[in-house]
């Protein structure tokens, strides 16, 4: 029992740190006051709560997916995974370009997703996890995702901003929020890399499917959401080069496209593992 209790502790503690992180941010960027509406970048103890709660998160998953030797997986890890690595980047990003005022949004979805292994802690066996195939689309795979979903969010605050400005709302939030040129191109730049590390991951699922997965390669639900979602980003990127997409029109394809990406693993294997009870 105490052993699982310590198992279970770097997700919770990274999960409280997180969201206490996210309350400090919306009251100190979002929350609206009688104070003057003045841009507060963010500070290096900020930086640093972010780096150690990323610190604690990372000890869980790998403590969970590399602790028994081989490799073990499921959608809590998967899900946790992703907003690690989204929060990764997030980080780092934040070092070169201005992201005040997108973590009152970005933390929260943090923490729950950081909670997800202590809740369902359930792990099935990896085949093939040292197959240099499987790493690579693994990889890959993470990588986009974390990606991506930091690209709805993007997607979601640029929305928000844009409708503000429409209605000549300044509020709290949007000052705080970067210019909408900054996040738009920030919005491509990430969508790009995405897109490009999405079609590593499935080139190499096409290509390496009998190594990593012991099988050729099956149209199931997951392969073709994903290649669903490969053919949005696709045609989002095209009509943002050839007609000029932007503002609500990419948003929505931007939205559409994670959506569909998210059903094709994260979403599949949550019905299987947790309503089926299918690991």
């Amino acid at each position: 029992m105490s052993d699982i209790l310590l198992q279970l502790l770097p997700h919770v503690l990274a999960a409280l740190l997180y969201a206490a992180l996210g309350i400090h941010f919306w009251q100190t960027r979002w929350r609206e006051s009688k104070q003057p509406r003045l841009t507060l970048p963010m500070q290096p103890w900020e930086r640093a709560a972010i780096f150690g709660a990323l610190v604690a998160q990372g000890i869980g998953l790998y403590s969970g997916l590399f602790s028994a030797g081989g490799m073990r997986f499921s959608f809590s890890f998967a899900l946790s995974l992703m907003l690690w690595l989204a929060v990764l980047i997030y980080w780092l990003e934040s070092f070169r370009a201005r992201m005040d005022g997108l973590q009152p949004m970005v933390l929260p979805l943090a923490a729950l997703a950081a909670l997800a292994p202590a809740l369902f802690p359930q792990l099935r066996e990896v085949a093939n996890a040292n197959a240099w195939g499987f790493q690579l689309h693994f990889l890959t795979a993470m990588l986009a995702y974390s990606l991506f979903t930091l690209s709805a969010l993007h997607a979601v605050f640029m929305g928000f901003a844009e409708r503000k400005l429409h209605q000549r709302a300044v509020t709290r939030s949007l000052s705080s929020l970067p210019p909408i040129l900054t996040m738009e191109a920030l919005l491509f730049r990430m969508i790009l890399v995405a897109f490009c590390l999405l079609t590593a991951a499935l080139v190499s699922g096409v290509m390496f499917s009998e190594a990593i997965f012991g099988k050729a390669m099956v149209l199931d639900h997951k392969t073709l959401f994903a290649f669903a979602s490969w053919g949005i980003f696709a045609a989002l990127l095209v009509g943002r080069r050839v007609y000029g997409w932007r503002g609500r029109v990419a948003l929505r394809w931007t939205l559409a496209g994670f959506m569909v990406l998210f059903l094709a693993y994260i979403g599949s294997r949550f019905v299987a593992e947790v309503l089926l009870g299918r690991l």
